[in-house]
């Protein structure tokens, strides 16, 4: 009797065995894919969350952003200018507001300096424009509110269009409409 028992114990591990073991490979498989899967998605959320961030904290990649299709505003400043924290609320409102229709952008020039290179910044807050397009805007009324054109000295090619000091957001509102946000 007792072999017998040991026997039909073997037996059953054996039948335990042959179903445990396909069982733990295929969540084995299982695991390795999600985790798989979750990576690739994390990477591409990141690429896209650094383009759509309203705090740069790389240097801008204008054709990065121009290949979007949306208005484009570039808020040039700082939290310890009075200005630029009167600014503050309009812009995040408006970045979350326009998600989608435009692309905002917030450049803290104290902290990272390096990533105003090549803009024409002279004081702060500053606001570069660019439209749907990827053209520097170009406004019906340069005057209202006051905008600063650039132009290249040899060939008079307009490159950048800004504004100095604080807009209400129903002024950036009407200047997005301006440079194509549908």
């Amino acid at each position: 009797m007792i072999l017998g028992g040991r026997d039909e114990l073997k037996s059953k591990r054996e039948r335990m065995i042959k179903i445990i073991v396909p069982v733990l490979i295929i969540c084995v498989i299982v695991v390795l894919w999600v985790v798989k899967n979750t990576q690739e998605d994390t990477g591409s959320e990141r690429a896209d969350d650094s383009d759509s961030a309203l705090q740069a904290t790389e240097a801008l990649d204008l054709d990065a952003l121009k290949s979007y299709g949306l208005p484009i505003l570039i808020e040039f400043g700082s939290d310890s200018c009075a200005p630029c924290r009167q600014m503050a609320p309009i812009i995040e409102a408006l970045h979350q507001e326009l998600e989608g229709k435009a692309i905002i952008k917030y450049v803290d020039v104290w902290e990272n300096p390096d990533f105003a290179d090549g803009y024409p910044i002279s004081l702060i807050p500053t606001q570069v424009f660019i439209d749907a397009e990827g053209e520097p805007y170009n406004p019906a009324n340069p005057d209202a509110p006051k905008m600063d054109l650039y132009v290249t000295k040899d060939t008079g090619e307009h490159v950048f269009t800004t504004h100095e000091g604080t807009l209400t957001k129903e002024e950036l509102l009407s200047i997005f409409k301006e440079m194509g946000m549908q």
